[in-house]
């Protein structure tokens, strides 16, 4: 969303809980041009803004389990494959990554464009 529209919104990410940037996140950004150098897994309550005009959430885990964050506009939710129990293999498990990336990247350009 950043990378997209980031001259046009302030945009904010976090999860469920903190643990940790799984590896193959920063490949699959770097591959489509995003320095991945700044990310960090954190949660709702570790934003700095308490009140945002647009919430997101793009998987089912998110929507039932996020603390609620009321936003001023409205929420939208688009639930997503997670791709970290995807494929058997490394490169299996990465192109589900690529997959998901790439939906999600679809999404928020039909969305917010």
């Amino acid at each position: 969303m950043r990378d997209l529209f980031g001259d046009r919104y302030v945009v904010y990410s976090a999860g469920t809980e903190a643990t940790f940037v799984k590896p193959p996140v920063p490949i699959v950004l770097s591959e489509i041009g995003i320095d991945p150098s700044s990310l960090w897994s954190k949660t709702t309550s570790q934003l700095d803004e308490p009140t945002t005009d647009i919430v997101v959430t793009v998987c089912d885990d998110a929507l039932e389990n996020c603390p609620f964050r009321p936003a001023r506009e409205r929420t939208i939710h688009r639930a997503f494959s997670d791709p970290s129990s995807k494929g058997s293999s490394p490169e299996e498990n990465l192109e589900a990554f690529r997959k998901t990336r790439d939906e999600i990247r679809t999404w928020l350009i039909q969305t917010f464009s």
